[in-house]
This record gives C-alpha cells, structure tokens and sequence, in this order.
C-alpha cells in the first residue's frame, strides 16, 4: 500500500468512529433488530491446505459475481482469498504455535458480523445489514466513494474499484450478476442472489465437488439449532477472527 493511500485510509479511520455516531441507522434494519435468521459459514482450514480446493472456491466465487482479476496489488478486488495463519488470527499466533499452522494459507472473506462496524460508519446507508437473514450488503447506487467501510472493517474485507472492472473480467462477465462501476465499494455477499434460489453459496459448492473438499466450507441458518452448521459448531472446536473487538464475525474455522 502507498503512503497516500495509508495515510487516507488512517484519517478516515479517525472520522470514522464520530460519523457512526451520529448517522440514523433507520430504514434497514441495520443494528436495531435481531436478524430472523442468521446466515453463517464454518471453514476447516485443513481442508483447504488442499490447492484445488481452495482454488475451485476462489474461482466459483470471482467468475459467478463478475469480480476482476486486476494484476496490481494496490487495487485489486477479492471477495475471497487466502492469507497467511498469523495475520487472519494475530490474537491465537504465538512464537510457540503449533509448526503445522505457521504460515498455512487460510480462506477469508467478509465476516458478515452480528454488530458490523461497517454498517455504522456508512453516510448513505450504501452498507447495510438485512433484518431478515443478517447478510452485510451493498447498495452500489448509494455508494459514494468515500471508503469509510473499508477503514472500519477490521478484517479487509472490502475492494475499491479504482477503476472500470470490466476490461479485467476474464472469462467474459456473466450477465445474471451486475458488473461494478469506478468508485464504488464491494465484497462478499454470501451469494445472495444464489440463496434466494434455494441454493448454496458458490464457494461451498465449488468444494464439495472436488476431492477431498466436502464438509471444507459449511454454510447454514445460525438461528435454527438443528441446521449442519449449528450441530458443526456444537461438536468441533472453532475460532473466529479478532472477536474482541465487538464485531461477533459470523465466519468460524475449524483449526
């Protein structure tokens, strides 16, 4: 990342936490309800030391929703990506962590958190959280540029398109999902689009169908006690990224 870019990011960070305060959260729901469902994703990170596995869901993910392969590392755009152990869980890694989790890729996307510090800092309600099933969106139409949400999000999980995505699609953009504009934010919305439709995320179906992958990535409905993912997060010892600082991410891993 630039200096310029640092330090805009760092001013914003500071604005950030007194605009949240002051701007209504009204007309979606955002924090003032309890989600009626709560849409949630387990991701063992073993299972996706395996290369094709986690390749198959990088590519379902970025070819289904049109997201740009942008070769400059300073404005690319990622829904979902790997980083290393020690800087997805920076409150678990010690200098005595276990050999086999020092520096192992690990899938990460948006958190799509209970009480999201995106959603709070949004001027024009851009960033939202549905009340129906507790998903972060994005209204590209409201977007404003001003990147607020990326500062605010502890996790990276937001891309700024510094430039017309579309000549970056390869593949050829895939007409059942809007392609973006210059100077709007996006990221993962935990398709969605797919959900409405009785399906699984792309992800999580791209896995299952490679060898090795099923039960890598596990999605389901929070809120019901009987779902795969909740009988999942009873019986496996699981972890989430950064919860002290409030955000209650709705992604877990299983170490």
């Amino acid at each position: 990342m630039n200096k310029s870019r640092r330090e805009f990011l760092k001013k914003v960070g500071f604005l950030s936490a007194g605009l949240g305060i002051g701007v209504p959260l009204v007309g979606r729901g955002y924090l003032t309800a309890p989600a009626s469902k709560q849409w949630g994703m387990v991701i063992d990170i073993q299972k996706c030391l395996n290369k094709d596995v986690i390749h198959a869901c990088i590519e379902a993910c970025h070819r289904e929703h049109n997201v740009p392969q942008i070769p400059d590392p300073e404005e690319e755009v990622k829904w979902l990506w790997t980083e290393k152990y020690e800087d997805v869980f920076p409150d678990e890694a010690h200098k005595r962590t276990a050999q086999f989790l020092q520096g192992i890729p690990v899938p990460v996307l948006c958190n799509h958190c209970t009480n999201p510090s995106c959603v709070r800092v949004c001027p024009t309600q851009a960033t939202y959280k549905r009340k129906s099933d507790g998903i972060v969106m994005m209204d590209m139409h409201r977007c404003i540029g001003c990147r607020y949400c990326m500062a605010a999000c502890p996790y990276g999980a937001r891309s700024f398109n510094w430039r017309d995505p579309r000549p970056y699609i390869t593949g050829g953009i895939k007409s059942a999902y809007p392609t973006r504009t210059i100077g709007v934010v996006e990221k993962c919305t935990f398709c969605e689009e797919r959900l409405r439709a009785g399906r699984q995320p792309a992800c999580v179906e791209a896995a299952a169908k490679v060898h090795g992958g099923e039960g890598a990535l596990v999605f389901g409905d929070l809120s019901d006690p009987e779902s795969d993912i909740s009988r999942l997060l009873r019986n496996k010892y699981t972890i989430c990224r950064k919860v002290s600082l409030g955000n209650e991410p709705n992604v877990f891993y299983i170490v």
